[in-house]
């Protein structure tokens, strides 16, 4: 029996696109370090504006996210190699081109969640 086909060589770019971003921070990650690197701890401070109800990320959760992001070449890890460690996470070419598309998810989310009354808007992706 065949051994089924992963998201990324099916031929989808759809479903390689949506396992290559899923998971609860991917997208507000890429769009917080669109203005420029961060370091771990502006990340989680970034991730935690504006989010409802949860007052913690399990620094876990956030070092997997990084991670993912990093193997899959939307950003760059760099490691100053000094004492007390100094990490930097920076957008690479492909996250850069990667940043108009979450704009007009922004974008869409600003015209139809309004509409719908919601009135909330994405937490911390509102218009800068």
């Amino acid at each position: 029996m065949a051994k089924p086909k992963s998201a990324l060589t099916c031929g989808c770019p759809v479903a390689a696109f949506q396992k290559m971003i899923s998971g609860k921070y991917k997208l507000r990650i890429v769009w917080d370090l669109k203005d420029g690197p961060l370091r771990y701890g502006e990340i989680r401070t970034g991730l935690l504006r504006g989010s409802d109800g949860s007052s913690e990320i399990a620094p876990r959760v956030l070092s997997r996210e990084l991670r993912a992001l990093t193997e899959t070449g939307l950003i760059d890890r760099k490691d100053y190699g000094v004492v007390p460690p100094k990490v930097e996470y920076r957008l690479t070419r492909k996250g850069k081109s990667f940043v108009p598309v979450i704009a007009a998810i922004r974008d869409w989310g600003s015209r139809h969640l309004a509409q719908a009354g919601s009135g909330e808007m994405a937490s911390g992706m509102a218009a800068e």
